[in-house]
């Protein structure tokens, strides 16, 4: 059996552990949340494509995401199943690439939902990642569960914009359809995650800072949705065991802020005085070089947690400049020469 702290932790007890499974579980938040939920007493299935080094305290296990093998015996009988797969929107937004984007999301989101429907003992939660880039671009009321617009038809910004949604609402339609009337099932709306897990955006973000270039981009009014990996985790926690949570749930902190003023505590806490602005043209030039796509910089992401608050989840850095300083800290110290 396992109890939930009050942060929502999963923590086993008297020896006996969740067995969660996690498909596409190499990536940053797959690092990241597979090594805390270990620590945590539970065991731990990494569902893979590629040869990795598992974290400590999990398995892998080989799959395609693409179709059934033997892989599903190991979600026969485990208590949660954690998708994180699909192909990272950190790259061009080519026609390929937001093509693999999509199949690789809801590829994987059928199979998930074909082996759970087939399982003797099928899991009793489906958390499926999902993205808060759902929701519209907007400077005006935040968005949550409930009120939230949709994004998809906003004017003024690019046309292929709407391709990002429409892949969010495909990812999502995918877990709803799914015949699994046995297992509850959340869409984890995710804010941008900040961790000190080398590969993230943190760590992009702070490269750029520390090179003088963390300024205003594009006028910086435009708003930064995120949550502070601690919280992630906790809420992972805290949504498989409260029982009464299903559908999408937006995984952000409660005060999302501009992005000039998310710069500027960046910049405080990383003790750099000045960052320069960028202009958009500017940040086209950036995302080229980065190979990456400036509508992760310039969509205005105002995302609130409206269903984990209203549930009682307390998050432990609902501010970004405290966040920012515990992250860089943390930063630091894992650069720092071991003995």
């Amino acid at each position: 059996m396992n109890v939930f702290n009050s942060c929502g932790t999963v923590e086993a007890v008297k020896g006996v552990a969740m067995k969660i499974v996690i498909p596409g579980g190499t990536g940053h938040l797959g690092r990241v949340l597979g090594r805390a939920l270990a620590e945590q007493g539970n065991e731990v299935v990494v569902l893979t494509r590629r040869e990795a080094r598992p974290e400590p305290g999990t398995r892998h296990v080989r799959w395609d995401g693409r179709g059934p093998g033997p892989w599903t015996a190991e979600v026969d009988g485990s208590d949660v199943v954690l998708n994180l797969a699909g192909r990272s929107v950190n790259c061009r937004y080519t026609e390929a690439n937001l093509r693999e984007m999509l199949n690789s999301r809801v590829d994987s989101a059928r199979v998930v939902g074909g082996a759970i429907a087939r399982a003797a003992r099928p899991p009793r939660v489906w958390l499926q990642m999902s993205t808060a880039t759902i929701y519209a671009h907007t400077f005006a009321a935040p968005n949550d569960e409930t009120t939230g617009v949709i994004g998809g038809d906003e004017p003024d910004v690019p046309a292929y914009w709407s391709t990002s949604v429409d892949i969010a609402k495909a990812w999502e339609r995918e877990q709803r359809l799914a015949a699994t009337p046995e297992t509850r099932k959340v869409a984890l709306r995710t804010a941008m995650v900040m961790s000190p897990e080398p590969g993230g955006a943190l760590a992009m973000l702070l490269r750029l800072t520390r090179l003088g270039l963390g300024g205003p981009v594009a006028g910086g009014g435009q708003y930064m949705s995120w949550i502070h990996e601690d919280d992630l985790i906790d809420a992972i926690g805290f949504l498989i065991g409260h029982e009464e949570l299903s559908g999408p749930v937006n995984l952000a902190a409660p005060e999302p802020l501009p992005y000039r003023d998310f710069l500027r505590a960046l910049r405080s806490a990383a003790g750099v005085p000045v960052g320069l602005p960028a202009t958009k043209w500017m940040a086209e030039l950036g995302a080229f070089v980065l190979r990456s796509d400036t509508e992760l910089l310039l969509k205005s992401r105002r995302v609130i947690p409206g269903r984990l608050r209203e549930a009682g989840f307390e998050f432990r850095y609902p501010e970004w400049p405290a966040a920012a300083e515990d992250l860089v800290r943390r930063s630091r110290e894992a650069l720092r020469p071991v003995g």
